[in-house]
Order: structure tokens, then sequence, then C-alpha cells
């Protein structure tokens, strides 16, 4: 990986093995979640103004309104949408920064993300292009629609808050799979996790969390 890639300083290799230190002490078990954030330069992932910030355990702005979430939360998703095993098609609803989607490019076969703000989406893929990822797929879309022509998908991972959780986004998840979830209002929300059975839908309350609401118009 190029010099400026690994970083230096508050964005070295070191920084991001604190942080993963840390995020064990916090709970985090999956060693494979783990290494992909050890091996992420989150830093190249918000303003190089913030890239001294990039390895505290916080979320930070983007721009647009919109947030890179805390890695203790990216990672704690990521690590509940793999609990039910391999996933070959994973789709993201909310691009963002591109930091998860580059999270879960390295634990699943292909990403499928979507997001409403195009200037997002477009920096996104210009930074999976600086890293070499190329098993991410994306489109500018809104994301209570997710991306049916794709699925169904083994896993979904939604990074902003619906009041419930969307029907057309049950209806993209195959049997047996899992969508990790924000859901309520701002200031009561909860962190879900949906598994598909044969013929209905198990609900798991994770956590508190803390996202911005997912916009757009509701399926």
């Amino acid at each position: 990986m190029k010099k400026n890639l690994l970083g230096t300083g508050m964005t070295s290799q070191r920084s991001r093995d604190w942080l993963v230190q840390r995020l064990r002490e916090e709970g985090v078990r999956d060693p494979k979640v783990l290494k992909a954030i050890q091996k992420t330069p989150r830093h190249i992932f918000v303003d190089e103004a913030l890239s001294s910030r990039a390895y505290e355990d916080t979320a930070l702005p983007i721009g647009f309104g919109q947030t890179l979430s805390q890695p203790y939360i990216v990672a704690r998703m990521t690590e509940s949408l793999l609990a039910g095993g391999p996933l070959q098609k994973v789709l993201e609803v909310g691009t963002g920064s591109g930091y998860q989607t580059a999270i879960l490019a390295n634990l699943a076969g292909l990403v499928y993300t979507v997001e409403r703000i195009k200037p997002l989406l477009m920096q996104a893929q210009r930074r999976f292009n600086r890293l070499g990822i190329t098993n991410i797929r994306l489109k500018c879309a809104d994301g209570f629609w997710g991306w049916p022509a794709c699925g169904p998908y083994q896993g979904i991972l939604v990074t902003a808050a619906p009041m419930e959780v969307p029907q057309s986004l049950l209806k993209q998840l195959a049997i047996g799979g899992r969508m990790v979830i924000p859901v309520g209002a701002q200031g009561a929300q909860s962190l879900i996790l949906v598994t598909r059975t044969s013929d209905d839908f198990e609900i798991e309350t994770l956590e508190r969390v803390s996202f911005v609401p997912l916009v757009g118009e509701q399926i």
C-alpha cells in the first residue's frame, strides 16, 4: 500500500493497532472484523483536517449533514451481520464516506451499495479506486428502495435510521439472511438484527445507537 495510504503519526498503523485493541476491550470478538479494521486506513475517508482524529472511537462529520460512524458501531454492525456465516452478496444502504463499505468488501464476495447524495458516492468511488478495491458496485438511489435487481442478499446493512424497518428491504433479504439496521426517532434509536426464516422474520434488539435519519420515500 502506498505510504500516504498507510499514514504517519496519528494516522499510522500504530494508531490502527491501538484502535483494534480498544475495540477488543469494548467487546468486539470476530477476528476477521478486527483484521479488516486494522488494515483499512480510516483517515482517507475523512477530510484531511480531521485525519488526526480518524482513529479515535468517535463519529466524524463528512459533509452534507452526514457522519462517519464511530469504529465500535462499524465493528458491531459488521460482526452481527457476519454471525450467521459467510456472505457472498451484501447490500449496504447509505454509502456515506465509503468506510463501512470498504470494511464489508474485505469480508464479503460482492458489496452493492446505494447512496442518495451523488457527491458522496463519487468521492467514495475514488477512495475505493485508491485502495484497489474491486468487489464493490455503486448506485445513486433512494435507500428505501435498496437495489432489488441484484437481490436477494445474504446480508443487508443500513447506515441511517428509518422510523421502522422498510418492507422493501425485507423483501430483498434471502432466506437465512440477516439485516442490521438502526430504527427509531433521533434520541430513541435501537440497532435491530432481522433474520429471515422460511416463513417469517425474527427480530432482535442489539443496543441503543444514534444515526442520521434515513431520508427518502418509504415503500
